[in-house]
């Protein structure tokens, strides 16, 4: 990309045409460029952006502080897998557990799967016989096919059936229809706080007490989808600060990484290990000895 001179919004509409799957409707206009609230185009049109990508860029676009961070650690480490420690990372979970209620993170890429995540653990957690998961009409929780199986809405369902099994859905805000749907194959309910592609819905007074409530007296997760309600958006550090009830798992993305791709599931310490480790471990001392000293740490 030549950055003087970047390419027209039709030539790279025509682009996009060719090469890239229109699975998204788009405005029929290239960026190239962004500050704070506004972006400009390649015609040098100035826009300001009342649509911070859906929630990502909350601190807008190419916040100075976050470009700096990136370049330094861009230049220091760019990729580091889970077989390693990174203090960064333990710095940012330690982060979100101080602001939150005190919990473990695991950090993942998307929004949804965070919530994959968080579907994963509630049964890991639970009997065998729990799998189930409430959610509600109107919600929204992601893309891939799990998480798309917990949203209630069927438009979101069309051509990918049959979907993953598991999931109840209840009308938001309606705890006595709630309480119905609850047996004894029921894990967990899954809510956003205050919902949003639903249209902005905030829970009914003593709703989300009541969640708290009927999962407490029924051993269910009560699990927090907060991607784009949490880090600052409500202007509690979550949403669920506002009505004084803590849920048992939280998934955040959008912005919590400023614009950045990231995304995290929090829990709590008792909890978590229901998480344990996968089969992918870092190598043994004796598959290290065979390996010889390129695998050995320096000192």
């Amino acid at each position: 990309m030549d950055c003087e001179h970047p390419m027209s919004s039709e030539q790279t509409i025509k682009l996009f045409e060719q090469y890239v799957i229109p699975n998204y409707g788009r405005f029929p206009v290239s960026l190239v460029r962004g500050e704070g609230s506004y972006v400009w185009d390649s015609e040098g049109n100035r826009y300001l952006d009342l649509f911070p990508g859906w929630g990502c860029n909350l601190l807008g676009h190419c916040p100075p502080p976050v470009v700096e961070a990136v370049r330094q650690q861009v230049a220091t480490l760019i990729h580091v897998p889970n077989t390693w420690y990174m203090e960064a990372q333990g710095l940012w979970a330690k982060a979100l557990s101080e602001r939150s209620f005190g919990g473990q993170a695991f950090f993942c890429n998307s929004g949804t799967e965070a919530n994959e995540a968080a579907i994963k653990l509630a049964r890991l957690h639970t009997p065998k016989q729990r799998y189930k998961i409430i959610t509600f009409e109107g919600g929204f929780h992601g893309r891939t096919l799990g998480s798309t199986a917990a949203t209630a809405q069927p438009k979101y369902h069309e051509g990918l059936g049959p979907l993953m099994a598991g999931f109840v859905y209840a009308p938001y805000g309606d705890l006595e229809a709630l309480k119905e749907l609850v047996d004894e194959e029921t894990a967990a309910i899954l809510v956003e706080p205050v919902q949003g592609e639903g249209g902005i819905v905030i829970p009914p007074d003593g709703f989300l007490a009541g969640l708290r409530t009927l999962a407490d007296e029924n051993e269910l997760l009560l699990i927090f989808d907060e991607v784009q309600t949490g880090c600052g958006r409500t202007g509690e550090w979550f949403a669920y600060q506002h009505f004084g009830v803590t849920p048992d798992v939280m998934t955040l993305a959008k912005a919590i990484c400023g614009g950045l791709t990231g995304a995290a599931m929090l829990t709590t310490a008792e909890i978590a290990p229901a998480c344990g480790p996968e089969c992918t471990r870092p190598p043994s001392a004796a598959i290290l000895s065979r390996l010889g000293p390129v695998w050995r740490p320096s000192r």
